[in-house]
């Protein structure tokens, strides 16, 4: 694509209001001052000062930004040139911005936040993924009720997937599965036998043995490594399982087990991992979701979290010469996996407001419906009152799993979604290996998340 192009029809800066500056908010901020046609001259966090601060990293001088705690102050920043930093929505809604980056990472704030953009007739463009697994579908349609847009961000895998497997159904590709490597690369120094992932090294030379399959089955090679690794890191990860969810309410595509199979691989192995299992591959059908942890050697280049697609190969001439040009083809020559190793966070933003505020288009396409939810499992017996706190980097609940099953409305004896009940008290006892259902745990009335996801099901109940 000829991106100039595309975008020729855009010829005035899209005005943006950044909620949320963590590292995603700050490189986004960073990145807008190189983008000719994205302008991001407002920040809202949890205090002013924590607003400014962001612009500071992003390299703006401190007197280029006003700490603003009244709309008045904030339209006087505004009118005057100066970066706009604020402590709440409120005081900058009323500025003429077209377009709000949701990037808090909370549930309910994101819900907030994203409802009154809305109603206001700003576009949204949903980095918190969290609330996105809960109510995204919903909020898409109440914003094109709106003659608004609400958009995935690229830099975030769910677009990026998106996009790679529209692309590829287009071009007539059958995608046996789509998924994506998780956040962090297995790491092995093959002389010390240790493994590092994120900072942590484990000794665990049994994985060399494990290393390369050669004549031994690609999958039965992959549960070894797995085996192995299982003994020092943890092989599931729920941010990996909530993207997938949004790729498939999205597509239409589905988990073909509700854990995902999340096998330790080599990029050359991928399309023999997730073909379907008539090919000796894990998949039981096509269309599938899934993930997989990248293994490589320290000189070796990452995936980045990079997303991939694996596709049937219908004409042997056309992927055997492809195969010669380094794609990466199955042993049986049958499927091949199409790749790509990136996902730069708030550097690649600007394409998705540019498609949402310039030209009307969402990064969901025209059908993000609830099809999938990512729920909530309990990893162990959880006595009644426990409160299951999100917290970490990966907003993570301790003692709580996730996985993808098919959308339910919400009711009292069903599965909960992961990120409804983040942060809520347990009712009653939940045992270890049972989904956690709405009944099970206290939501306070006014809970916009829990009112939303309920608008939601009527939304698509009436269809």
């Amino acid at each position: 694509m000829n991106f100039h192009a595309h975008y020729a029809g855009i010829t005035e800066p899209v005005e943006t209001c950044l909620v949320g500056s963590g590292s995603f908010g700050r490189s986004y901020l960073a990145q807008s001052r190189r983008t000719r046609l994205v302008n991001a001259r407002i920040a809202v966090d949890m205090t002013a000062e924590a607003a400014g601060r962001a612009f500071t990293a992003a390299g703006f001088a401190p007197t280029e930004i006003a700490l603003c705690e009244t709309a008045a102050e904030a339209r006087m920043a505004w009118d005057s040139g100066k970066c706009v930093a604020a402590a709440s929505l409120d005081i900058v809604l009323g500025l003429p911005f077209q377009l709000l980056v949701e990037a808090t990472g909370s549930p309910e704030a994101a819900t907030h936040h994203s409802l009154a953009a809305i109603d206001a007739k700003h576009h949204v463009a949903l980095v918190s993924k969290e609330a996105d697994s809960v109510v995204g579908p919903g909020l898409a349609r109440l914003a094109r009720e709106k003659g608004v847009v609400v958009t995935p961000v690229d830099g975030d895998q769910p677009s990026l997937l998106i996009a790679l497997a529209s692309w590829a159904e287009v071009l007539g590709l059958e995608i046996i599965a789509a998924g994506k490597s998780s956040e962090y690369d297995f790491v092995l120094d093959a002389a010390a036998g240790n493994v590092t992932c994120n900072g942590v090294t484990r000794s665990l030379p049994a994985l060399r043995e494990h290393w390369l399959p050669g004549s031994r089955s690609i999958v039965a090679n992959a549960a070894e490594r797995a085996r192995v690794l299982g003994e020092a890191f943890p092989l599931r990860a729920v941010p990996d399982l909530c993207e997938m969810t949004l790729v498939a309410n999205a597509l239409g595509f589905s988990a073909d087990t509700a854990g995902f199979h999340a096998p330790s691989a080599r990029i050359p192995e991928l399309a023999d991992l997730f073909a379907e299992r008539s090919e000796g591959g894990l998949m039981s059908g096509t269309r599938r979701i899934d993930v997989f942890h990248h293994l490589r050697l320290k000189e070796e280049a990452s995936f980045a979290g990079g997303v991939f697609i694996v596709v049937r190969c219908d004409n042997a001439e056309t992927w055997e010469m492809l195969a010669g040009k380094g794609h990466v083809v199955s042993r049986s020559g049958r499927t091949a996996a199409l790749y790509l190793p990136r996902h730069l966070l708030g550097v690649e933003v600007a394409t998705s407001i540019l498609d949402a505020a310039g030209l009307g288009r969402s990064g969901y396409g025209e059908d993000y419906r609830p099809r999938q939810d990512l729920v909530a499992v309990a990893q162990r017996d959880l006595p009644a009152g426990t409160v299951l706190k999100m917290g970490g980097h990966h907003h993570s609940i301790d003692g709580i799993g996730a996985e993808v099953r098919p959308a339910a409305t919400l009711a009292d004896n069903r599965p909960a979604p992961f990120y409804l009940v983040a942060d809520r008290p347990l009712a009653r006892a939940v045992k270890a290996g049972e989904a956690i259902r709405l009944g099970d745990v206290e939501i306070a009335e006014d809970s916009g998340l829990l009112a939303m996801r309920h608008r939601q099901d009527a939304l698509f109940a009436a269809v």
